[in-house]
């Protein structure tokens, strides 16, 4: 029996635990990245480990959230982590050089290699054929010290393309079509391998914002093969010594087989509030728009913005419009701008953004109360553009464009015959803001520079004997991070200060969540269906950590979010029976005796409501490494541990 792509890097990279579905497994990281707003923390777990340089091959501080100065916080963690990087052998992309995903899929990532980043959309590295994972920073500070990363060997889903994809309709669609078939709950625990005759229809910037979007199905990752198009696209970047090919074993057995052929789709919408939420854009209409924001690490490639400039050309924005666009790095915002695309952006009334994550993080362009807004984002969480009542739509570069001049939700086939725009044989490559680290001998001599809003990580505590405490919130289904801890120009510069950012913790739900967790002293929260949904930032369980909070209790976990509260020492439970849920109401006092003996040897677990005089069976299922990381109180504690040893 053949092996699954996924199954041939993973199997080359194993370096703990056994090679079988549904187990923990080990994998050695060749890259790393990370971005200021999750960096800065990822760094200070780092050093607190005492390793010197980073072990692996390739690791990348990039500054692409965090950049609007508005005070001096984000100023002094660009300058902290700038600091680190130079000292410990990590590469700086400086403000202004682009967001994450983009710069990395130009410049670092390579065909067979794994990388795990502190995003949740590091995913975009599989279009060039990686194993490329998002992580909690922790999890990646332990990887740069050398430490293996762990994941559930996970299922592996077919998605088989056919056909070739129309005029005007473009990957954007694929992915959405894909979220229309399994939600944003359908790829827990899976990893979405690309296959078929359509897959050499698809650009390598194409392939990545498919595998960039599989994020928002749960996935653990999404990978395509490594083809003739990669090794194109790796030598217009001047880096085809990095390619090599790979692709499934024709005999290869997947868990899951979904069909999709690309001639029979049409362009796509995902209506508010969450990316799951498609439908084709012919079943709505021609809805009034308000504000169209063009890129993010989604949509933002140098082909994105030439199909964007071509349909702008000639035209005004429709005065009703505001039309934000930002250039995912500076190698797009300098071809475009030398070759008159950009040019043809401002003519049409384009206001152009500095090549960052900017609107869809909430940083900067909210749009107006209750407005209709066009994103070629890849989330539409409520709250998260930064206006509580604006309705988000995801869509593509082109229905985005094709809306902006129209003033209506557009179908972009309207415009005609679509140009073919390729990419070009040969990129713009100027790398003078990136900056390399300091060589081993002079790196004794780097200051590290540390502002006054860089705080330490929060104080854990080992898993206790037993725990008793009260439920401090409960909430529903499909929590996202978003929900937990809140993004946007005010409380983003805040992430590496753990104190005033559990400030905001769960504030999008209840306002007084943290001084009520506060005066509680230990609580425990109570959660639906895909608790912990979207970013991968472990702030999310660092900052309930900060407040409290010494177990969550929910009908089910998102991936990353679960490992993110393992990391930081919180009891992740879930109900055996879901019914078990409705039984439970904030203020309830909970208790599991025992507890510290169950969860490390893996007896049963049952949660007595001490209120209303109930017993809840509940389930932790932790692997023997798990249950070390829990004991200690924590993965740096535990990392700590094994170290000293």
């Amino acid at each position: 029996m053949g092996l699954t792509l996924s199954e041939k890097i993973l199997k080359a990279h194993l370096v703990d635990g056994v090679f079988e579905k549904g187990q923990e497994i080990g994998i050695r990281i060749d890259q790393t990245l990370t971005q200021d707003a999750t960096g800065t923390m990822a760094y200070i777990e780092f050093e607190s480990m005492g390793i010197g340089q980073v072990q692996t091959e390739r690791s990348v501080a990039y500054i692409d959230h965090n950049t609007l100065q508005n005070g001096f916080e984000n100023a002094d963690d660009h300058r902290f982590i700038a600091s680190v990087a130079k000292k410990h052998g990590i590469y700086y992309s400086r403000p202004g050089n682009g967001i994450c995903h983009q710069v990395h899929l130009e410049r670092f990532g390579a065909p067979g290699k794994t990388l795990i980043g502190s995003d949740s959309h590091t995913p975009t590295g599989g279009g060039l054929g990686m194993i490329a994972i998002g992580a909690g920073g922790l999890d990646v500070a332990v990887a740069m010290g050398g430490g293996a990363y762990y994941i559930t060997y996970p299922k592996i889903t077919n998605i088989h393309l056919t056909g070739k994809l129309n005029d005007w309709v473009s990957a954007k669609d694929v992915i959405l079509e894909v979220l229309r078939i399994l939600s944003v709950k359908g790829g827990v625990g899976k990893i979405m391998e690309y296959t078929g005759e359509g897959v050499a229809t698809l650009t390598v910037p194409e392939r990545a914002t498919i595998t960039n979007m599989g994020a928002e199905l749960g996935a653990s990752t999404s990978i395509f093969p490594s083809d003739e198009v990669t090794r194109a696209f790796l030598a217009a970047q001047g880096r085809e010594d990095v390619w090599v090919p790979m692709a499934a074993d024709a005999d290869a057995v997947y868990d899951e087989v979904i069909e999709i052929n690309l001639s029979e789709l049409e362009p796509m919408v995902a209506r508010p509030h969450s990316p799951d939420n498609v439908c084709k854009i012919s079943e709505i209409g021609k809805l009034k728009v308000d504000q169209v924001c063009i890129g993010s690490c989604t949509n933002s490639s140098f082909v994105d913005m030439m199909k964007v400039a071509y349909i702008l050309s000639g035209k005004t924005v429709h005065p009703d419009v505001s039309l934000a666009i930002a250039p995912g790095s500076k190698q797009v915002l300098s071809m475009i701008s030398n070759n008159g695309a950009l040019h043809k952006m401002i003519d049409a009334g384009a206001r152009v953004l500095e090549s960052a994550c900017g609107p869809c993080i909430g940083m900067g362009q909210s749009p107006n109360s209750g407005g209709i807004s066009l994103r070629t984002f890849n989330r539409n969480f409520e709250g998260r553009s930064g206006t509580k009542d604006g309705q988000i739509y995801l869509v593509s570069p082109e229905v985005a464009a094709a809306s902006a001049i129209l003033g209506y939700l557009a179908d972009p086939r309207e415009l005609g015959i679509m140009p073919e725009i390729a990419l070009p044989e040969k990129f713009t490559v100027n790398d003078n803001m990136i900056t390399l680290p300091a060589s081993p001998e002079e790196a004794d001599q780097v200051e590290i520079l540390r502002g006054p809003n860089i705080k330490e990580y929060p104080v854990t505590t080992p898993l206790a004997e037993s725990l008793s405490c009260p439920v401090s919130l409960k909430v529903g289904d499909n929590i996202t991070t978003d929900h937990i801890m809140p993004a946007g120009a005010k409380i983003l510069p805040l992430r590496s200060n753990i104190p005033a950012i559990s400030n905001h913790c769960f504030t999008v739900c209840d306002e007084s969540f943290p001084a009520r967790a506060k005066e509680l002293g230990q609580s425990i929260i109570v959660g639906g269906v895909n608790y912990g949904q979207g970013s991968s930032r472990e702030h999310a369980a660092l900052a309930p950590l900060y407040l409290g909070i010494r177990a969550v209790l929910v009908k089910s976990f998102a991936r990353i979010h679960r490992a993110n509260l393992i990391n930081a020492g919180i009891l992740p439970l879930e109900f055996v029976n879901e019914a078990d849920y409705d039984g439970i109401d904030a203020g309830d006092v909970l208790s599991i005796d025992g507890l510290r003996d169950a969860v490390m040897n893996g007896k049963a677990l049952v949660v007595v409501n001490e209120t209303k005089k109930t017993e809840i069976p509940v389930k932790c299922e932790l692997s023997e490494r798990m249950r070390a990381v829990m004991a200690a109180g924590g993965l740096l504690e535990y990392t700590k541990e094994q170290l000293s040893k």
